[in-house]
């Protein structure tokens, strides 16, 4: 949910001159530590780290819905925390780092494990190559995102959309067999041999280049809203009754909208530069942190 929307603007360095001696003022400012403002933020931060590392408790354990449904919590959490900050004005280099950190760890390392853990293991080089390369690619798409917040061109951010999937819906993706597995109960989703290329292919998808829907760009025509109301309260009706099978659809459906993606950035760009509304939420795989 947490890849996917304007960063959180990063405090200034504690070296970068400014008048006034600014930098002392915010060395003091460090040396004071975090106000209780600041702590709330970052303790969601780390309450979506701490459920991504229990994830892999849980696969460890064999229980592999609850992993799987610790790391979804884990993305629930991700796109609080960066909310909380700008609510509460609390944000800071010092979050965002902490929310990349963590983001890496319960997008990228903890899915690869706990699908290496579920099928991966019944081929123990091939298959822990593909949970090596889901996570080094997670953690790739995060440092090349934090390393372009201050670049100008940016064609896809400037067009409304994201530059790959992000890290959140990559593990997600990452889970798709697992999920059609609980549902089914097929053992031919579990077989390692295609987990292992899903796998390689959904960390493609993530440090690829495709531009990708961002929530800038969702935003309904007003005849339809009402309808789009009542589908999202299904959807999460669904999620309660059937939470697997509904997991796995919507997941397909985001599949699906991929090449979708693609048109409408080919046409957006075929109509040169537009306006387009600044998001009022953040990424999905942003650095959302808190101070």
């Amino acid at each position: 949910m947490s890849e996917d929307a304007i960063p959180q603007a990063a405090a200034p360095s504690d070296d970068t001159p400014g008048p006034d001696g600014a930098s002392e003022s915010r060395a003091r400012r460090m040396a004071r530590g975090l106000s209780l403002r600041a702590l709330v933020p970052n303790a969601i931060t780390a309450a979506a780290l701490c459920s991504g590392l229990t994830g892999i408790r849980f696969a460890i354990a064999g229980d592999f819905e609850k992993s799987v449904q610790a790391v979804l919590l884990a993305g629930v959490l991700d796109g609080i925390d960066g909310r909380a900050a700008r609510l509460l004005k609390a944000q800071s280099r010092f979050g965002a780092e902490l929310d990349s950190l963590a983001d890496a760890i319960s997008f990228g390392v903890a899915p690869a494990l706990i699908v290496y853990l579920w099928s991966l293991h019944a081929l123990p080089s091939l298959g822990w190559m593909a949970a090596l390369a889901f996570a080094i690619c997670c953690v790739l798409r995060l440092a090349r995102f934090n390393a372009r917040l201050d670049l100008d061109d940016q064609p896809h951010k400037a067009a409304g959309f994201l530059t790959g999937v992000p890290a959140p819906l990559g593990a997600v993706l990452g889970f798709l067999p697992l999920c059609l597995w609980i549902a089914s109960g097929e053992r031919d989703f579990a077989n390692p041999i295609g987990v292992s290329v899903w796998m390689v292919l959904a960390a493609f998808l993530m440090i690829s280049n495709i531009p990708t829907l961002s929530w800038s760009r969702l935003r309904p025509a007003p005849g339809v809203r009402l309808f789009v109301l009542a589908l999202v309260g299904l959807v999460m009706a669904a999620l309660l009754v059937e939470p697997w099978p509904t997991l796995a659809v919507l997941t397909i459906g985001y599949l699906a909208l991929l090449p979708y993606g693609l048109f409408v950035y080919a046409k957006v760009r075929r109509q040169g530069p537009l306006a387009v509304p600044e998001p009022e939420l953040d990424e999905l795989d942003e650095p959302l942190g808190p101070s």
